[in-house]
């Protein structure tokens, strides 16, 4: 099996050793940068599979490289940051993070939450193999098998969460789900267990695929029930 990369981003060194050290036990190769200038720079180098990052770097900060990363790749974003306020919580959500983790952490948590994405990336691609139909809705096109999701024959670039969150929407459309069953669908850690999280996540892919992401003809909101694919 081909070893994983984790490209963990933190200017404390020693929060940076204990990371590395728990997560090297567990088989991966563990990349490090100590800002968000050399973050960037190691990204586009060594294209990891997986990112750890801090949100208070120096150079650029932790949403800015979150926002920049995320303009061109997918690649699933654990932020571990110092930063407690709920609004930095949505706003690393909004900016692309796939998981939120405060400090002081466990290193064992953190593991485990690696563990849990790596887990449901392979789910997909194994899901790949077993060719899930095709989503076909007013111009968007919606492939399990290759992963992708094209608007107008151009291509939408989603994180693996939104990915799945619209995937699941659209194979059942004009059904509602609350924001409770998104949540359950989507989110495995409990700690990240927030309905707002859904909220977040369904206007950011409103802001992907909507050409009028405040009068959205895709997902649309079903008052004091939750959202919907919408067929029509």
């Amino acid at each position: 099996m081909e070893q994983k990369k984790i490209l963990v981003v933190d200017d404390e060194e020693d929060i940076v050793k204990v990371i590395e050290h728990r997560l090297s036990k567990e088989g991966y190769r563990i990349i490090t940068a100590g800002d968000g200038e050399e973050a960037l720079w190691l990204f586009q180098r060594e294209r990891p599979d997986l990112m750890i990052l801090d949100l208070m770097l120096p150079k650029i900060d932790g949403f800015e490289v979150c926002r920049l990363i995320r303009e061109k790749s997918d690649v699933p974003i654990i932020i571990l940051s110092a930063r407690t306020d709920e609004l930095d919580r949505l706003l690393g959500f909004r900016m692309g993070g796939d998981d939120y983790m405060t400090k002081p952490f466990s290193p064992s948590e953190l593991a485990l939450r690696v563990k849990a994405i790596f887990r449901r990336m392979s789910g997909v691609e194994s899901a790949n193999k077993t060719a899930f139909d095709l989503v076909k809705q007013k111009g968007l096109e919606i492939n399990p098998n290759n992963y992708t999701v094209t608007l107008a024959d151009k291509e939408v670039q989603l994180t693996p969460k939104e990915f799945k969150l619209l995937w699941l929407m659209a194979s059942q459309p004009e059904y509602v789900f609350s924001r409770e069953q998104l949540l359950e669908q989507i989110w495995d850690s409990d700690s990240v267990k927030d309905a707002d999280n859904v909220t977040v996540m369904i206007s950011r892919l409103r802001d992907k695929i909507e050409e009028n992401p405040g009068n959205p003809s895709y997902i649309k909101t079903v008052w004091g029930a939750g959202y919907k694919f919408s067929s029509s």
